[in-house]
């Protein structure tokens, strides 16, 4: 008789043209060997150019998705990604200390999706304080974007030495574990970067991963990627750093296949994980 994998659970909006979201999180959770359980947040209108509207879910439905996947299959792991507002927040923490995830409890990892690839904006702008204040605090680890760490802490990250501050201050907001990712240093700093350096902050140890950086222009739903492979090993019990490792990895993988669909930006690949 088989035995059921570890669940894992994307709170995140759609992506009509499959590239990013709910859909990059569960191809990466199957990939990284989990089951993949949702619940969506809201309804974007998008494609490979970009987003041209998005549609918030009510709150206690939102709620309800995760309350109800959480007293059936359970939850080994969750992560967020895009919320859209402070209301969906609010309702997604609260219920995350009634499951039991985050705060110390089910591995919680915190995507804080702000703005697509393209620049549209996924977050009304009262949202930022409810991130800092009701999930950041929850978080077992906290990924964002140099740019989405620029909205939180106001700190611009262009070097080592800023993306350490950036840890310090993302932890001065409450949360336990800090990925600052280094994919986008080389278009802030404006110098050529050859390796991408993502610094986890954690404990009061820092480690870094790095890999070649890949010349390609395909990478819409990396950061969604890179989250879900991660909550993906917490979700198998790995520790958080062997976690960032297999996330580290998978996405190198993801970028390297990545491949051109559409008239705008194409996905990241977990094709070449496919067996038949």
């Amino acid at each position: 008789m088989s035995t059921s994998p570890p669940v894992a659970l994307s709170i995140a909006g759609t992506d009509s043209g499959g590239g990013a979201g709910m859909t990059a999180d569960v191809r990466a959770f199957a990939v990284c060997g989990v089951h993949g359980a949702v619940a969506v947040t809201a309804v974007t209108v998008q494609d490979s150019l970009g987003v041209s509207g998005f549609h918030p879910i009510p709150p206690d439905v939102v709620a309800a998705q995760i309350r109800t996947v959480a007293g059936d299959m359970g939850v080994d792991a969750a992560k967020t990604g895009m919320l859209a507002s402070s209301e969906i927040i609010a309702a997604v923490a609260a219920v995350c200390d009634e499951v039991g995830i985050g705060s110390g409890g089910i591995p919680f990892v915190v995507d804080p999706v702000a703005a697509s690839m393209h620049g549209s904006p996924l977050l009304a702008d009262d949202a930022l304080d409810a991130l800092r204040t009701e999930l950041l605090p929850r978080a077992t680890l906290v990924t964002p974007n140099l740019d989405e760490i620029a909205l939180l802490t106001d700190v611009k990250v262009v070097d080592d030495a800023s993306a350490r501050e950036a840890a310090v201050a993302l932890h001065d907001l409450g949360a336990r574990a800090v990925l600052v990712k280094g994919g986008h240093l080389e278009a802030l700093s404006g110098r050529r970067q050859e390796e991408c350096v993502d610094l986890l902050s954690v404990d009061g140890d820092l480690h870094e991963f790095r890999s070649e950086r890949l010349d390609r222009p395909h990478t819409h739903g990396g950061g969604d990627s890179l989250a879900s492979a991660i909550t993906a090993g917490l979700a198998r019990g790995m520790s958080l750093v062997d976690a960032v490792g297999l996330g580290k990895r998978y996405i190198t993988r993801a970028v390297e296949n990545s491949y051109p669909l559409g008239a705008g930006h194409g996905p990241v690949s977990s094709l070449w994980a496919a067996a038949l």
